[in-house]
């Protein structure tokens, strides 16, 4: 598969991503929620996603969750994917990100979020790279530097920590290191 020209300034933004935010219903699902009669809901993860963020992980990105929604399947997906950074329930986004900033001894300018709706959007206009799905709301849309071209749930997350990686100069490595040529 072809990729898409990457602007410079994209590349440079994406170079300076120390810890990598995501938002959860919309980024690394596709946004959908599903009740059973018992009022139980369920949600789906895209494998590919969670492949790019344990390689950003191997690459020495810290990664973070922000959601809005409080779940007990993201928290296992977390744990699964080694993610310390886990806000659930969070309404002002970002309050919780400045908290998370001085956990995670970062500044804004080493930050990069994915978000996909207005919640998102303080935390967004704050981060050196804002990153967003390709069905997110047009308000945010306008207002990442970079989009994906996947939909949330559907590899938009691997594709930015894809982009991220090779502006850090440790795709290929970690390409190389996965066909056993480390």
């Amino acid at each position: 598969m072809e990729r898409a020209s990457v602007s410079v300034a994209v590349n440079e933004r994406a170079a300076r991503v120390r810890l990598m935010i995501f938002d959860v219903d919309g980024v690394l699902t596709d946004g959908r929620l599903y009740f059973s009669a018992a009022g139980e809901s369920s949600k789906s993860f895209d494998t590919l996603d969670g492949q790019g963020i344990k390689l950003l992980t191997a690459a020495g990105v810290q990664i973070a969750l922000i959601t809005g929604r409080a779940s007990q399947m993201v928290t296992a997906r977390a744990q699964e994917l080694g993610i310390e950074w886990v806000y659930q329930g969070v309404h002002d986004k970002a309050v919780a990100f400045a908290e998370l900033l001085s956990r995670a001894h970062c500044t804004a300018e080493q930050c990069g979020y994915m978000g996909d709706d207005w919640p998102d959007l303080p935390v967004m206009m704050k981060v050196a790279f804002a990153a967003a799905p390709a069905n997110a709301h047009a308000e945010v849309l306008a207002r990442a530097h970079w989009v994906a071209h996947a939909r949330g749930g559907y590899g938009a997350a691997r594709e930015v920590c894809d982009l991220i990686l090779r502006a850090q100069h440790s795709y290929d490595t970690l390409l190389s290191a996965a066909c056993g040529r480390a």
